[in-house]
């Protein structure tokens, strides 16, 4: 795979990263129990740094200052949105931690839109953000909505970081030494919480397949289509996440969806469809 990328126009590689990750998010959840969400998110990112060095092989020698000033925050904007939103979906439902979460990106929409028929679609995906929001369900667990948050600011960091480095590196250099600097974050968490202690062959090959499918592969992806996509493109292109979560969380964890989240979904997913027939060519 050395100097070689794959050759996938950016927006069917923003779609294949987003099927790709939230497939992994209903993996993470169910390896909770045994190892708990810090372990859980040290093991992916760990797993994924070894992946793609080995893959890529950047020559860290041959990075320059200006290089590191973007690669270093880079990674560890997308290690820390990692683990935050672990530690969100441990306490609430996967499809409303990501629409919450995609309150990042959406600010980086406005931020970036100078069009009317933009802030239309933003308004539109805001909406959907508002009907699965927690004043609808009075149930939800208030810390798992701030960790989605949270996460959604991280994610808005690391969609700007990233377009900035994918400008002055390589692809696959940029996101494997970013993915470097997310492991020397995340791992002495999953430590100090204990929770690699309980691995077994059989978790870390689950974390190997979680590793492949929500960083290795999508973070690849992605790098790729920020090269190609203007920041509030690939932002609202984003928000189809929350319609991939809560279908790969029915079919593998049986969350189930109900009519405020059926119509978030709708609304975002719309919002999504509409930005990439409207963006400008």
């Amino acid at each position: 795979m050395k100097n070689k990328e794959f050759n996938i126009p950016p927006i069917y590689a923003v779609l294949l990263a987003i099927v790709s990750v939230q497939c992994g998010a209903a993996i993470a959840k169910s390896l909770f129990p045994a190892i708990g969400a810090a372990g859980t998110a040290s093991i992916r990112i760990g797993v994924s740094a070894i992946i793609l060095l080995i893959a890529y092989r950047p020559n860290l020698k041959a990075i320059t200052p200006k290089q590191w000033k973007i690669v270093v925050p880079y990674g560890l904007s997308l290690g820390a949105m990692n683990l935050i939103f672990y530690l969100a979906i441990e306490r609430i439902p996967i499809g409303l931690a990501v629409t919450l979460e995609f309150i990042g990106p959406l600010l980086v929409a406005i931020i970036g839109s100078r069009r009317l028929i933009d802030y239309c679609w933003v308004l539109l995906a805001a909406t959907g953000i508002v009907l699965i929001a927690p004043w609808s369900n009075d149930r939800v667990d208030i810390l798992g909505v701030a960790f989605a948050l949270l996460a959604g600011a991280f994610w808005a960091a690391y969609i700007i970081l990233g377009g900035k480095v994918s400008q002055i590196m390589n692809g696959g250099q940029a996101v494997s030494t970013g993915m470097l600097f997310a492991a020397i974050l995340i791992l002495p968490v999953g430590f100090y919480e204990n929770g690699l202690v309980n691995l077994t062959p059989k978790l870390f090959g689950m974390g190997v397949a979680l590793a492949l499918l929500s960083s290795a592969i999508p973070f690849t992806l992605e790098m790729k289509a920020l090269g190609q996509l203007p920041p509030r493109t690939f932002s609202i292109l984003m928000s189809l996440e929350p319609a991939a979560a809560s279908i790969c969380a029915f079919l593998f964890l049986q969350e189930k969806l109900d009519l405020y989240e059926v119509l978030a979904v709708f609304c975002v997913v719309v919002a999504s469809a509409g930005s990439t027939l409207t963006a400008k060519r």
